[in-house]
């Protein structure tokens, strides 16, 4: 089995000015302000979340806090890239980290507040949506899930075997197995560690991750820097 905590949301009306993990509202920044900008726009990307990594889980240094954006506007602009770890347009920032701006990939500002996480609502009128700003603190729940099963063995599993592998790693989680939508696509060599999966359709919040999507956060051996990737159905 392997080790995993499950993410209940709860939504606060209350901004969580603590460096522990939450989704939404402004960064609560351990070192000085990183904000990332999109490669294509130049404007600040959007905040999603941070995470407090796990040294048991991961097997890094104590007290690192990883930082989650990506590019999105509430007007819906669509800007593409947002799927590739290095393609300019979504930033998974480590704290506290010797690694020189980030190791030079995207481009930040001291800034520390910006663009947030935000949902829709329809109106009273019942007519078009509004968009409403949102933070969440997390209930994370400890549980186990299936152990990967090794490919020189994947043509022997049933169809149900397999189904009740991949529904195990599912969800909104920290730690565990990523079940990719579209095949395996780590960021790195085998010393990269998965650490966050989120649904897109399981989520209160409002995150474009394509058709469906499911992103993924990883982090580097050593605990120095993150990468986050998208797919889709």
């Amino acid at each position: 089995m392997v080790r995993k905590y499950d993410i209940e949301f709860i939504e606060t009306s209350v901004p969580i000015k603590e460096p522990v993990t939450k989704f939404g509202g402004q960064p609560v920044w351990i070192e000085e302000p990183a904000w990332p900008l999109s490669r294509k726009t130049g404007e600040q990307m959007q905040f999603i979340c941070q995470v407090s990594l796990d040294p048991e889980l991961l097997g890094v240094p104590p007290g690192k806090m990883a930082y989650l954006f990506m590019t999105g506007s509430a007007e819906g602009e669509w800007v593409d890239g947002t799927h590739d770890p290095d393609g300019g347009e979504n930033a998974l920032i480590v704290q506290p980290s010797a690694k020189a701006a980030y190791g030079g990939r995207i481009e930040i500002i001291p800034s520390a507040t910006g663009p947030t996480l935000y949902r829709f609502e329809e109106e009273a009128n019942g007519g078009l949506t509004e968009v409403t700003a949102c933070e969440y603190a997390v209930n994370l729940m400890p549980g186990e899930e299936l152990s990967p099963f090794s490919h020189t063995g994947q043509g022997a599993w049933s169809d149900d075997q397999f189904d009740t592998y991949y529904d195990s790693l599912s969800g909104n989680k920290i730690g565990g197995e990523p079940a990719f939508v579209q095949g395996e696509e780590f960021p790195g060599d085998d010393s990269w560690r998965f650490f966050l999966q989120l649904e897109m359709m399981e989520v209160p919040f409002f995150v474009n991750f394509g058709d469906a999507g499911v992103g993924y956060a990883f982090v580097s051996g050593d605990g120095e820097e993150g990468r986050f990737l998208w797919q889709c159905y």
